[in-house]
């Protein structure tokens, strides 16, 4: 059999079930930290329940995925893992979803790991969201997960420092509700109104345009050229101004479409 003929027949096996995004869809990835719960209280010591360190390699790769090769729009990263909201008119791969899942999970894999200088891997998933509204719930819905873990891993946190074990730390969690374990936090010196925005809310970053000092090669006149670059916002708002300000960025790309 000719290499060619071989080729294509064994394509189609490859090739079988390949899924593409749905035209018109909103698309957001999320990629999540695998067994990053040991990652970071065994194999490596980060301080709990956040630590800086942490935090500012989460930023990075967030920062790296969203240069490498994509349109998005906008990056969340809170806890070990990552959203990123994509153009929406972006079309590379032909929206094959294999392929945003292995190369976004492979970038991100490769940049925490190299930041760490240690072994990190990451999975990644796409939602497909019909309209704009779906889209601001989506990311509420991960900013609200980020505030409730903060709240979770200050009190679980706080009853380990005691003496708990973690059977008994979580047990006593169990069920507790919002107002007793900002008591309980109260209570031992922490108000958990004061603990920084970004442990509560998570981190995004986006797109911003700047003006940045040039010559015009031309005239040899002194220009301000217009830039972008990645701003990193750690005071983001909650609940429903959240949700605007997420809308506001894709209101904000699709003007930039028609323009």
């Amino acid at each position: 059999m000719k290499f060619d003929e071989l080729d294509e027949k064994m394509r189609v096996y490859e090739t079988a079930f390949d899924q593409c995004a749905v035209p018109g869809m909103f698309l957001v990835a999320r990629i999540d930290g695998r067994s990053f719960t040991r990652l970071t209280r065994e194999v490596h010591s980060f301080k709990a329940p956040f630590d800086e360190r942490f935090r500012d390699l989460m930023v990075a790769t967030t920062e790296h995925l969203m240069g490498c090769g994509f349109r998005v729009i906008y990056g969340y990263t809170q806890s070990d893992e990552i959203s990123l909201l994509f153009h929406p008119e972006e079309t590379a791969f032909h929206r094959k979803l294999r392929k945003y899942d292995s190369i976004l999970a492979g970038e991100a894999s490769a940049k925490f790991a190299l930041l760490l200088g240690a072994h990190a891997a990451f999975d990644c998933r796409i939602s497909q969201l019909p309209n704009e509204n779906l889209v601001g719930d989506y990311f509420r819905w991960r900013n609200e997960d980020a505030h409730r873990n903060a709240l979770n891993g200050h009190c679980y946190w706080m009853l380990r420092g005691e003496g708990l074990t973690v059977t008994q730390a979580t047990k006593k969690l169990e069920r507790m509700p919002v107002a007793e374990k900002n008591e309980l936090l109260f209570q031992r010196g922490v108000n958990f109104n004061e603990v920084p925005n970004w442990q509560k809310r998570g981190v995004g970053l986006y797109w911003e345009s700047y003006g940045k000092q040039a010559v015009n090669k031309l005239t040899g006149e002194a220009v301000v050229a217009e830039r972008r670059r990645i701003r990193i916002d750690y005071e983001l708002p909650m609940r429903d101004e959240y949700t605007r300000f997420v809308l506001a960025l894709l209101d904000s790309a699709a003007k930039e479409r028609d323009k």
